[in-house]
C-alpha cells in the first residue's frame, strides 16, 4: 500500500463444505485439498504476478486473495469479473476431477481501508469484511455495509468535487467532470470503497442517480455553463428504469439544457447481455444529451463499446499517456485512437496528464482537450 496502489481483499467460501464431508467420508480431506490445488493454480494463472501480494488459506472452506489495484490499470468491475472468472475456472476443473461432487461457492471483495489504524489492523479489517460480503452472514459486517450505504442513499452522503477539462491549445476550461467522494472521515469515503460495496450491496443505481441529482444541483447553484461529464457505469444506463427516472429529474431543472451534459461510460463493464442499453443510449442522444466512452486504449472492452455506439467524446486512458514523451510506440498508439475517434466523429479527451513533457506530445498530435493534475486537481465547480 505504501506505493500508492490501493489493495483488494477477495474471498471464496465453500457453502456446502459439510454436506461434501457427509457424502465422501473420510476421502474428503482429498476434495478439499483438490480444491484448494485448483484455485491457487488459476489464480497464479489469471493474476499477473505483480499484482498478486499473497493467497491466504486461513480456514478448511474458504480462500481469501489479496491483490494490488492500480487505478491506472483496473477498475471495479474488472475486479468482478476476475473474481468470478476465477471461480468459475475452479469449479470446471474440480468438477472434472470430481464429477459426482457439486461444490457451491460464495465470494466477496473489499479494499483495505488504511485509515484504519495500523496495516496488521487494517488487513485483518479488510479480511473480516471480505468473508462478511462473501457469505452476507445475518448480523455480520454485511449488514452493517448495507446500513451503511442505506445510509448514504437515504441522506444523500456524498461529496463532488469536479475537474476541469481543458483545451490543449487555449488552456481555457471547457468542461467538467464530476467526482463523487462517500462521507468524510468514514472507509467509504474512496470511490473505490463506496461503489465496489454499492455493487455488492446492490445499490449501485440509487447511488449513481444520486450522483446525478447533486449534479444538476451543483449546476444550478453555481450556474455553470460548461459542459458537465456525469459518470455511469453500463449496467446503471441499461437500467429499464433509468430515462423514465432521469426525465422526472431534469424536469426540475428547467435552466440545464440537455446538450450541457456529457453521461460518461465508465469502468470496463461489457454492454453485451444489457438489454436495454443501446435503446437507452439512442433516447438519451435523441434528447440531446452527449454520450462519453472512457477508458479507451486500456482494453478491448471500451474499443468495442465505442463500434456499438459511436460517442460524442473518447477519452483516452491514462494507461496510453503516462510517459508518452519517453515512449514512441505510446505515441503510435495515441495516433491511432486520434484515427478511431475521427473515424467516429469522437472528440477526444486525454487523461491523466501530470507533466508537461506529456502534454507538449498532445499538443503536437493535435488532441483537443484534456485533463490531468497538469492542468488542475480535483475542486469545487466554478462558473469560470
Amino acid at each position: 500500500m505504501s506505493d500508492g496502489c490501493e489493495v483488494a481483499v477477495i474471498a471464496y467460501t465453500n457453502k456446502n463444505q459439510r454436506e461434501i464431508a457427509a457424502q465422501l467420508g473420510e476421502e474428503s480431506w482429498k476434495y478439499f485439498k483438490a480444491l484448494k490445488r485448483h484455485f491457487k493454480a488459476v489464480i497464479e494463472e489469471e493474476i499477473e504476478k505483480q499484482d498478486m501480494i499473497v493467497l491466504h488459506d486461513y480456514y478448511s472452506d474458504s480462500l481469501s486473495l489479496f491483490i494490488r489495484i492500480d487505478h491506472n490499470r483496473h477498475c471495479i468491475s474488472e475486479i468482478d469479473t476476475k473474481m468470478k472468472k476465477i471461480l468459475r475456472e475452479a469449479e470446471s476443473r474440480l468438477f472434472h476431477e470430481y464429477p459426482t461432487v457439486q461444490a457451491v461457492f460464495d465470494t466477496g471483495y473489499i479494499f483495505i481501508d488504511k485509515s484504519v489504524g495500523s496495516i496488521h489492523e487494517a488487513v485483518l479489517k479488510a479480511h473480516q469484511q471480505a468473508f462478511a460480503m462473501a457469505e452476507k452472514r445475518i448480523q455480520s459486517e454485511f449488514n452493517e455495509m448495507v446500513y451503511e450505504m442505506n445510509k448514504i442513499i437515504s441522506q444523500r452522503k456524498i461529496k463532488l468535487l469536479a475537474q476541469p477539462i481543458i483545451d490543449v491549445a487555449s488552456k481555457e476550461i471547457r468542461a467538467w467532470e464530476m467526482l463523487t467522494r462517500g462521507p468524510e472521515g468514514t472507509a467509504l469515503e474512496s470511490p473505490l470503497q463506496l461503489f465496489s460495496v454499492a455493487r455488492q450491496t446492490n445499490m449501485l443505481y440509487e447511488l449513481e442517480m444520486i450522483v446525478l441529482s447533486k449534479t444538476l444541483e451543483q449546476i444550478t447553484l453555481t450556474g455553470c455553463t460548461h459542459d458537465i461529464f456525469i459518470n455511469f457505469t453500463p449496467i446503471t444506463l441499461g437500467n429499464s428504469r433509468f430515462v423514465r427516472d432521469m426525465k422526472t429529474m431534469m424536469q426540475s431543472y428547467k435552466n440545464i439544457k440537455p446538450s450541457q451534459i456529457t453521461f460518461e461510460i465508465t469502468e470496463r463493464d461489457s454492454i453485451e447481455g444489457i438489454e436495454n442499453f443501446i435503446y437507452n443510449i439512442k433516447v438519451l442522444r435523441g434528447m440531446g444529451i452527449k454520450i462519453a466512452v472512457d477508458d479507451t486504449g486500456a482494453g478491448y472492452a471500451s474499443l468495442n463499446t465505442i463500434s456499438e455506439i459511436m460517442p460524442d467524446v473518447i477519452k483516452i486512458d491514462r494507461s496510453v499517456i503516462q510517459n508518452i514523451d519517453k515512449n514512441s510506440v505510446k505515441e503510435s498508439m495515441l495516433k491511432g485512437l486520434l484515427l478511431v475517434a475521427k473515424e467516429a466523429g469522437s472528440i477526444v479527451v486525454a487523461e491523466g496528464i501530470e507533466s508537461e513533457e506529456e502534454a507538449s506530445v498532445l499538443s503536437r498530435n493535435k488532441v483537443e482537450l484534456a485533463q490531468g493534475y497538469f492542468y488542475a486537481r480535483p475542486g469545487l465547480l466554478k462558473t469560470v
